[in-house]
Formats: structure tokens, C-alpha cells, sequence
């Protein structure tokens, strides 16, 4: 795996994140693909349930976005990235958002991991003690 490889899978993620209905996820996924969208969430498991899944968060495929990725590591089958999306124009949501990614040998995803963060968002232990 190397960042050329990840970068292309980006991109394709994003672009099939914009295309009606889920059957190119074959080409982002394996079969039996995990997909967590938080460190706490239950991980969704197979093609067929992460299409539902997908779509069920999107609005749609018009849905109006931006984003903006960073590869932050590539290490053997595993990477990671870091992501800056904002919904709507004018904007209504965003998000900073750490992605970890385990590939198969085919360049499929195996398993993906999401930490999303956005406006607002408290950590546990706030840094002022409050």
C-alpha cells in the first residue's frame, strides 16, 4: 500500500459518496468489509450493510459538500487520513474527521474506521476541568 494507492481510493470514496445507489461499493470494499463510524459505534459488517448504511446518512447524491482530505500515514496495509467536510452552502454542518484503513492485498478496503469531531463537541474530560 502506498499513498498513491490511498489517494486514488479518496477520491473514489468521495466520488461515489456524490453517484446514486451503492453498487460501485464493491469497488471500494470487500465482501465482508467493517465499516465503524465512530470509536464507540458498533461497526457495520458486509457490502450489503454498509449500503444501507450509506444510504440512509446521505442526502442524496446532489447533496451539496465539500471536502477536504489529507493523507496523515501509510504504514504496510493500514492508513490514515484527515478530513474536513462541510455540508450546504451556506454551510449547516461540518466536520473534522480522522479516518484509519486497512486494506486487502486486492487495494479494497477491509476495514474503516471514522473519528468524526465537529463545532461543539465536548471531550470527556474538558482541558479546564469544567
Amino acid at each position: 500500500m502506498d499513498r498513491t494507492h490511498v489517494n486514488e481510493w479518496l477520491t473514489a470514496y468521495e466520488r461515489l459518496w456524490r453517484t446514486p445507489g451503492t453498487d460501485a461499493l464493491v469497488t471500494l470494499f470487500t465482501e465482508d468489509a467493517s465499516y465503524q463510524q465512530g470509536p464507540y459505534w458498533t461497526p457495520v459488517v458486509g457490502l450489503p450493510a454498509i449500503a444501507q448504511m450509506w444510504e440512509k446518512q446521505r442526502k442524496g447524491p446532489d447533496e451539496v459538500f465539500r471536502m477536504a482530505s489529507e493523507i496523515v500515514a501509510v504504514d504496510g496495509d493500514t492508513a490514515v487520513s484527515r478530513h474536513e467536510v462541510r455540508y450546504g452552502d451556506p454551510v449547516e454542518q461540518e466536520y473534522r474527521d480522522l479516518w484509519v484503513m486497512r486494506f486487502a492485498e486486492d487495494g479494497r478496503c477491509r476495514s474503516f474506521e471514522e473519528w468524526p469531531f465537529w463545532p461543539g463537541q465536548q471531550p470527556a474530560n474538558p482541558p479546564d476541568g469544567s
